[in-house]
């Protein structure tokens, strides 16, 4: 299996898995999805390089909370910076896809990519929550700081 593919595999299964074995009142909510973003945008103001360095460590609870976590990408390029697993990093977002035909990641990048930097725009889309088969609504805050696009997402 090439790189690119089992990216993609894996990146289906990591929002599959995120916050696996947690209750429904452990999962976090818009107003912490929003906390978060906003403590990235800040993070990334102050120092891009190593904000993207905190998002990308599975140990700072500052960036990932429960289901939560900061995704970033490169804008002009359209490549992870920062994900919830390091193997995402370099993978072009635009490629990823949810079974059986949302292109989510091309949904995400549009949805960013001509937005004024500032604006929160969201996407919204369908994925089981963890311990489930049953389709849930997760809502995607993205928004853009420099070249960065960033985005947490969190479950309706």
């Amino acid at each position: 299996m090439s790189r690119r593919s089992f990216a993609f595999a894996f990146a289906a299964l990591a929002l599959l898995w995120s916050g696996a074995g947690f209750g429904a009142e452990q999962f976090a909510t818009a107003d912490d999805a929003k906390a978060m973003l906003d403590r990235a945008i800040a993070a990334l103001k102050a120092n891009e390089a190593a904000a993207l360095k905190q998002f990308n460590d599975e140990k700072n609870k500052q960036f990932r909370d429960r289901d939560l976590y900061v995704f970033c990408f490169d804008v002009a390029a359209g490549v992870f910076t920062a994900f919830q697993n390091s193997m995402m990093v370099g993978v072009d977002i635009r490629e990823l896809k949810l079974p059986p035909d949302d292109p989510i990641g091309k949904r995400a990048y549009d949805a960013v990519h001509d937005a004024p930097e500032g604006t929160v725009v969201t996407v919204e889309y369908s994925f089981p929550k963890p311990g489930t088969k049953a389709p849930a609504t997760k809502q995607t805050l993205e928004t853009r700081v420099g070249n960065q696009a960033c985005g947490v997402t969190y479950f309706k």
